[in-house]
């Protein structure tokens, strides 16, 4: 399996003018070439071939005009061309129905939030002895190491945010049998069933709370907001106060993504197999609870949990979005009917079961995937159950046994 590791890196000030410029030389070959295209479309011409741009970023290098296209690496030139094919083959992937839709590619501007630009092994970058990372024509660039790469990297790029942090991701190829050894096998199984107040509640009665960090961060984005918005436009106090609120948004993503690796990665070592509702996040950003529903990240928590499964062998399972997980009561199967968001416990009309709707939720959404769950976890507390037939009434031989026991006679 192929993954990709981030790593935060640190360069100087002449490596930082080197790679600003590395990212506008990329940046322009992509407008260029976009604009080849679009002007090729409107004349009614057929599509320019990605081989025909090559030949022109070629002869481009070669004009006064351009000339310093040479002064980066080529291989960054050639992959900005290939990651303009990879945004029009998305684009028509989603006109086909192939993936869900997505805009036509649109020009780049050095004011983006990101810039990037990618090294591929045929550069000649290499990480040294000394654990930096030796960028061509830039130099050997301080990398701060948080673990080891599993195997050599293939391709590296260099992103530079919103914030004006640097960050190195490598791609690199895992070992199957090696990332079976690290999880051996369990005989558990889950259901997962997502929320706002708690971030996940699991079909064994577990629930995690949210830890909410966009909520906990909002005063401190707040003032970062206001003084940017005091600053003059196009002074260089504003430049600061902007990058002030990136970092302060880009901690909080941090944060969030340091919780979504944790809680992930310690349901599938502790499960064989994980079973999760197919959730309209989109939808559900578009109601009142929009800021929690981002806040949560659900969508980036399911992704992490279904690489993580594929790699080290375990089952992961999707149920559709239209299951009455909150409906169906788990004890008995029979279906009660929607509820409000503020029923958190209802009792079941066929079993009287008191159950708790979130778990009662998880052990649905495991057993939709076929899981073999208990669902005592979503019980309260138990119903009333009828008495047996020879149990109810009074019985001769009860009544003459208390006698003899008590002393006293039976009228």
């Amino acid at each position: 399996m192929r993954l990709r590791y981030s790593f935060r890196v640190h360069p100087t000030g002449g490596q930082g003018s080197l790679l600003a410029r590395a990212f506008g030389c990329a940046r322009v070959v992509f407008n260029d070439a976009l604009r080849v295209r679009e002007d090729a479309r409107r004349a009614g011409l057929p599509f320019v071939a990605s081989g025909e741009l090559s030949k022109r970023l070629t002869a481009a290098k070669k004009t006064p005009e351009l000339a310093w296209l040479g002064e980066v690496s080529s291989v960054v030139l050639q992959q900005s061309l290939r990651d303009l094919d990879t945004a029009y083959r998305s684009f028509f992937d989603g006109l086909k129905g192939k993936r869900p839709r997505m805009g036509a590619p649109r020009f780049k501007s050095r004011k983006d939030n990101r810039q990037s630009i990618r090294f591929t092994s045929n550069a000649g970058w290499k990480i040294t002895t000394g654990g930096k990372l030796c960028l061509p024509k830039v130099g050997d660039v301080a990398v701060k190491w948080s673990r080891v790469l599993p195997s050599a990297p293939s391709t590296v790029t260099v992103v530079k945010d919103a914030g004006g942090r640097y960050f190195a991701s490598f791609v690199v190829e895992t070992d199957p049998a090696a990332d079976l050894t690290r999880m051996p096998d369990t005989g558990e199984q889950v259901g997962i069933d997502l929320g706002l107040t708690h971030f996940a509640i699991l079909s064994d009665g577990t629930k995690i709370d949210s830890p909410k960090l966009l909520r906990r961060a909002e005063k401190k984005l707040k003032r970062a907001q206001q003084s940017l918005s005091r600053k003059a436009k196009g002074s260089a106090n504003r430049d600061k106060a902007r990058i002030k609120v990136a970092r302060a948004h880009g901690q909080v993503a941090d944060a969030r993504r340091e919780f979504h690796h944790q809680l992930s990665t310690k349901i599938i070592r502790e499960n064989q197999a994980v079973a999760v509702e197919d959730l309209a996040v989109k939808g559900l950003a578009r109601a009142r609870m929009a800021k929690s529903v981002h806040d949560a990240g659900w969508s980036a928590f399911v992704t992490m949990l279904e690489y993580k499964a594929a790699r080290y062998g375990r089952t992961f399972l999707r149920i559709g979005r239209f299951e009455p997980t909150s409906q169906v009561c788990s004890q008995c199967g029979v279906k009660d009917g929607p509820k409000p968001l503020s029923v958190r416990q209802w009792t079941c009309g066929a079993c009287g079961a008191v159950l708790d709707r979130d778990i009662n939720a998880a052990v649905n959404v495991a057993q939709a995937a076929g899981l073999a769950v208990s669902a005592c976890g979503a019980r309260e507390r138990p119903g009333p159950v009828p008495a047996q037939r020879n149990e109810t009434g009074t019985h001769p031989e009860a009544r003459q046994t208390t006698a003899d026991q008590t002393g006293i006679s039976v009228l």
